[in-house]
């Protein structure tokens, strides 16, 4: 296994009186038929720094949990390998990963060819002086070790690759926002430090059979700041024109149908959640491309499509990077001023289409006897045009003022929340002493509903309630985020407690909404009998309520929690979110 210590030691050691470094990678010698180890990375990694030392660097970014390092190449024509030469050159950056699903792995063979191509002039002349590039082979480094035939059974090629989650069995590209692997904590330092105008995911896409071979998909275009939205709109439109050219046969949605397994269906274009890269990055006000191949063309086509839309991303921003660069800087402004304004949430597609021509193959659909439901079979002898709808018509859907000045999170769950503020470079401070009275406005759930299973580690809530102003104390200890950040987008999808990818909604907050105390019911009876003879006008209310409402008649528990929430014993803090809002600078 490669450790820390011995990628320094290769990295540092240099060959002397050798030949020049082979950069011709596994692939490329096969025929693009198969792909390498990890250790071919390895290697490549510090034979790029060796054959062009004044164009590439290359740097560990982190460590897997089986103890891999994490590798990344800086390039740029003039030697500018840190973030802060970057900066002071007004270079934008641009990172391009490969490998966040490690058996769709066509951006590692593709990135280096490209790469190589580049710096000897052969392909984009002097893109590399206009922007770093950040290119990280393989994200998911454990998973990609996880080698073996059949991983994709519905993919054609590599002969062998690796699996698509990590070691621990997270999905990497589920991870942006919660942040649990320590892959993607690796991953968002990296980017807080560099901070990428543009971050480009490789992958392979899953689905039907049809001619088409890639899907690439940008975000800002749909969801964002919505100004910025333009940039966005360009890179994507570039780069499809680019690839196009070259004999690619893009869309700019992805190629799922609307109904699983039916072409005449169609297809619907959307916003993903933040979980995911094209959901995360316009948070930031940064663009996010997600390169998507057909599974079903084989690996030397893909190869050479993702190949295309690597060097085409570098060509698009070569040429308006400093405009987009600028753009971005003026969403960051807008953002600070955010403030007391309608945000969204989530964004949905609606039944508005549009009848598209869709290049696919002749299929019929019968009753399977294995599987006893309708299945789609394709000939791909016979090329066929689709005449199906396409539904793209994106628009905002829950909306929520910005709070006046930020968020209140008490001094007891500071601890857990401050991790998360740090991996995502958002800036808060904690209160240097109490604060009696301070006036927040409060969410209290009148309904919370547990997932009745796990999803990527965590038992997910969803939460109905409102927002209500009230005095509160606040503790010594907690955290004040501010609304007034380039980054208030990301703050609102952490703490608005109805955002889906919000750390209430992926369950850090759980504990606050389980009941813990209890009166016994003997006891609560005695309780109720002496309520209502205290209280003439509760148990009118009570007798109503038992007369009017069936259900609630008939369940000895509910009656009996009708009392125990007006008995003093009642927790106060039951299902009280414990992340307040503020019109006030704390």
């Amino acid at each position: 296994m490669l450790r820390s210590a011995f990628l320094l030691a290769l990295l540092a050691a240099t060959p002397v009186l050798h030949a020049a470094p082979d950069l011709v990678t596994v692939s490329e010698r096969s025929g693009f038929t198969a792909t390498g180890r990890y250790d071919e990375v390895v290697k490549l990694c510090s034979a790029f720094q060796q054959a062009y030392p004044k164009q590439v660097k290359c740097f560990q970014f982190g460590t897997t949990p089986e103890g891999r390092p994490m590798l990344a190449l800086a390039v740029n024509a003039n030697g500018v390998f840190t973030p802060e030469a970057a900066r002071r050159h007004k270079l934008p950056v641009t990172l391009i990963q490969g490998g966040i699903h490690a058996g769709e792995i066509d951006g590692k063979d593709a990135g280096f060819l490209a790469l190589r191509e580049m710096l000897d002039n052969k392909v984009a002349p002097r893109v590399l002086d206009k922007q770093v590039l950040l290119f990280v082979p393989v994200f998911n480094v454990d998973g990609h070790e996880r080698f073996a035939k059949w991983n994709r059974p519905n993919q054609r090629g590599p002969v062998e690759m690796g699996w698509r989650t990590t070691a621990q069995n997270f999905n990497l590209n589920r991870d942006y926002v919660k942040a649990d692997a320590p892959e993607m904590q690796a991953m968002l330092a990296m980017v807080n430090a560099w901070d990428p105008l543009t971050y480009v995911d490789l992958h392979v896409t899953d689905g039907a059979m049809f001619q088409h071979d890639v899907s690439i998909q940008v975000e800002p275009v749909y969801s964002g700041d919505p100004a910025f939205r333009q940039a966005g709109l360009a890179l994507r439109a570039g780069v499809i024109e680019d690839i196009s050219k070259q004999g690619s046969s893009p869309q700019s949605y992805y190629m799922s149908f609307k109904e699983t397994d039916d072409p005449a269906s169609g297809f619907v274009d959307s916003v993903s959640d933040p979980r995911f890269s094209t959901g995360y990055f316009q948070l930031r006000n940064r663009m996010a491309m997600l390169v998507e191949t057909h599974s079903w063309k084989d690996y030397p086509t893909r190869v050479r499509i993702t190949h295309n839309a690597f060097v085409s991303v570098l060509q698009q921003v070569a040429r308006h990077g400093q405009a987009w660069q600028q753009a971005a800087l003026d969403a960051d402004a807008r953002a600070t001023r955010i403030a007391g304004q309608p945000v969204a949430l989530t964004y949905k597609t609606t039944d508005k289409t549009t009848m598209v021509d869709f290049q696919g193959y002749a299929y019929t659909r019968t009753m399977s006897d294995v599987s006893g439901m309708l299945m789609t079979r394709y000939d791909e002898s016979k090329p066929q045009v689709w005449h199906v709808p396409l539904r793209d018509e994106v628009v905002e859907d829950l909306q929520v003022k910005a709070p006046g000045a930020g968020y209140v999170v008490p001094a007891a769950w500071a601890q857990i929340v401050a991790a998360k503020l740090v991996q995502h470079g958002i800036s808060y401070r904690a209160l240097d002493k109490a604060v009696d009275g301070a006036v927040v406005d409060t969410f209290r759930a009148d309904k919370a509903s547990f997932a009745p299973t796990s999803f990527e580690s965590h038992q997910r809530l969803k939460v109905e309630g409102s927002w209500k102003r009230e005095p509160r104390t606040l503790a010594k200890g907690a955290l004040f985020v501010p609304i007034a950040q380039p980054k208030a987008r990301l703050v609102m999808a952490l703490f608005e407690p109805q955002g889906p990818d919000s750390l209430l909604a992926w369950g850090e907050f759980n504990n606050a909404f389980e009941r813990k105390e209890y009166m016994e019911e003997y006891v609560a009876e005695d309780v109720a009998r002496e309520q209502m003879a205290k209280d003439p006008a509760l148990a009118a209310e009570f007798r109503k309520k038992v007369e009017t409402d069936a259900a609630f008649a008939k369940n000895p528990h509910a009656r009996l929690e009708f009392f125990a929430r007006r008995h003093p014993s009642w927790d106060e803090r039951l299902n009280l979110y414990p992340v307040m809002r503020t019109d006030s600078v704390l």
